[in-house]
């Protein structure tokens, strides 16, 4: 039996072989097992579906977004907190020095990346995150911005 899957091992390029290649006797059992070996090499790989990080089975109703003015980087933690609760999360800036301006920024950037959601600039101090299940449709920013008040046209 040894013998059979040394040939097999040699077949496949698996193992070099010492000996010239002789013919595998017809035994029944032998046969089966070589198919077996053969079969298993020569078919295709099975894919398994791997399924997505799991996520809250009933997301929260989304009624508001969670809006902070922070002036320091400590208050990076209340946004954490909020959108971790899967509200939509809109930081205004203006108030903070550019250093710790950035570094929010970039907190920000790895919170939403961590939890599959999306960061967005409204102005140039003033960003959205929100999460996975809350989609932002940019055709009705562009609506609004061609509608404009002042537009007497």
């Amino acid at each position: 039996m040894a013998n059979v899957f040394k040939k097999a091992a040699n077949y496949l390029g698996l193992a070099e072989d010492d000996e010239e290649f002789t013919a595998i006797p017809a035994v029944p059992e032998t046969r089966r097992s070589v198919r077996a070996v053969a079969q298993a090499v020569t078919s295709r790989p099975t894919f398994t579906q791997v399924s997505q990080p799991a996520q809250q089975d009933a997301l929260p109703i989304m009624d508001q977004i969670f809006t902070i003015h922070p002036r320091f980087y400590n208050e990076a933690r209340v946004v954490g907190e909020r959108y971790r609760e899967g509200q939509p999360v809109l930081m205004n800036l203006t108030d903070m020095d550019e250093s710790e301006r950035k570094r929010l920024v970039d907190f920000a950037s790895g919170l939403v990346f961590g939890h599959h959601g999306s960061i967005e600039r409204v102005t140039s101090k003033v960003f959205l995150l929100t999460p996975p299940n809350v989609r932002v449709s940019s055709e009705n920013k562009t609506a609004a911005a061609e509608a404009s008040f002042f537009n007497q046209s």
